[in-house]
């Protein structure tokens, strides 16, 4: 970026145009008026590495996922087995997540992003052996890899805007990317597939995540742009604690992503059972589930961050809370299927809302913590995942599919009930 590029308010540090403290300070009192948002075109020039990390990140798994049945075949092992290799992802990105938590920030989020690509190449090229042993090794430390990558690209990617309401637009788009890349990535990588085989797709994921790897240690070598002091390793926990309202946004990010991750686990079923649709139609269903959530995040991430306050992201939450509890049960008890598609994209669009507004407002009050929320919220929302399909499973057992809508709903009122305990710490 030259001089004619940058805006108002943004200095260069070491070659890079970053958005210092000074400039990002809310101008409350002085009667000067606030900057304005950054263009997403803008921001996303400014960050670009970490998007496209972002979406490599996704990749191993989403060739897991894809070939199972090819993998397994491979192994001699039935689909059932292999597939529970997944689990190990769950369990490494929650050790890991909480274990590097206070890391993220300490050491440079940049390079902490780069040592994670370099797992993960390496994990990819392990996940070609058609071995159990092997796939579990690569199962495991890819959730680690993922662990430490999103908080880190999300805490890089805030750093470059300071403290204002573009940090907090900046971690977003990093998510928005995931989203994205995580509704498109089944058909790329299925076409070289046919040339390659799923090995071939592996190797090139660990090429590319290997050729991003130089790009972002170029984050490693900027100072952190917030200007606090760095906490040492416990410090950090406790800094975290202190921090007013971090608690109820974990626990929010925690309750929601059991409630959504749990419905979305026996959402094919459901649609199956009640409408008969065969896998071909329900991918329809995916689709529009993914966009509506892809769409949500897009907006609602540019939205709560165009103001200094926190009311507009506190508002969002809540309200989006209060929609997807009744999207929950609409989907359940609609009697006609149009119905039920628009009951299922009004609730993930509203969580995509929620994830918008917990992960700028976390950027926005953590400060020299800010990485150490981020991981934190990655492990819960991942802890969240699998004991939201433990207990809708239950639920289900239980009582049928309005049963695990019980335990789905529950978990959406503790999100709600930790979210009304929020108070602003900006206003205008």
């Amino acid at each position: 970026m030259n001089d004619h590029d940058r805006g108002p308010g943004e200095g260069t540090q070491r070659g890079h145009a970053v958005r210092t403290t000074e400039n990002t300070t809310p101008t409350k009192g002085t009667g000067a008026q606030a900057e304005p948002l950054p263009s997403d075109r803008r921001i996303a020039g400014a960050i670009w590495p970490a998007l496209l990390a972002s979406a490599v990140g996704l990749l191993p798994f989403t060739v897991f996922s894809t070939f199972l049945v090819s993998i397994a075949d491979a192994t001699g092992e039935g689909d059932a087995a292999v597939g529970a290799l997944r689990g190990l992802g769950g369990i490494g990105a929650v050790l890991v997540g909480i274990a590097v938590a206070p890391l993220i920030g300490r050491i440079a989020p940049g390079r902490v992003a780069a040592g994670a690509l370099v797992l993960l190449a390496a994990a990819s090229v392990v996940g070609t052996l058609a071995w159990i042993p092997a796939l579990a090794a690569f199962c495991l430390v890819i959730g680690a890899s993922n662990a430490a990558l999103y908080p880190a690209l999300s805490t890089a990617a805030a750093d470059r805007f300071g403290t204002g309401p573009a940090a907090g637009r900046a971690a977003t788009l990093v998510m928005t990317t995931q989203t994205l890349a995580a509704t498109l990535a089944a058909p790329l990588i299925a076409f070289p597939a046919l040339w390659w085989g799923w090995q071939g797709d592996l190797i090139a994921v660990a090429v590319v995540a290997l050729l991003l790897t130089p790009v972002l240690l170029r984050y490693g070598r900027e100072a952190h742009v917030t200007g606090e002091e760095r906490p040492g390793y416990f410090a950090a926990f406790r800094m975290l604690a202190a921090v007013p309202g971090a608690r109820p946004l974990l626990l929010v990010a925690f309750g929601r992503t059991g409630a959504f991750m749990g419905h979305l686990a026996f959402l094919a079923p459901f649609y199956t059972d009640k409408f008969g649709l065969a896998p071909g139609a329900f991918a329809f269903v995916w689709t529009l589930s993914g966009g509506s959530f892809f769409i949500g995040h897009l907006v609602a991430g540019r939205l709560v961050n165009t103001t200094e306050s926190d009311e507009r992201a506190h508002r969002a939450m809540r309200i989006s809370l209060l929609t997807a509890l009744v999207a929950l049960f609409a989907v359940y008890l609609a009697p006609v299927l149009w119905m039920t598609l628009l009951a299922t994209a009004a609730l993930s669009a509203s969580h995509a809302v929620i994830a918008a507004a917990v992960v700028t407002l976390l950027v926005r009050r953590c400060g020299a913590v800010r990485g150490t929320a981020l991981s934190l919220n990655s492990s819960s929302m991942s802890l969240a995942l699998f004991l939201g399909a433990a207990v809708g499973a239950a639920g289900l057992a239980t009582g049928g599919y309005l049963g695990a809508a019980t335990v789905f709903g529950l978990l959406t009122l503790l999100a709600l009930g930790a979210a009304l305990t929020l108070r602003s710490e900006r206003t205008t």
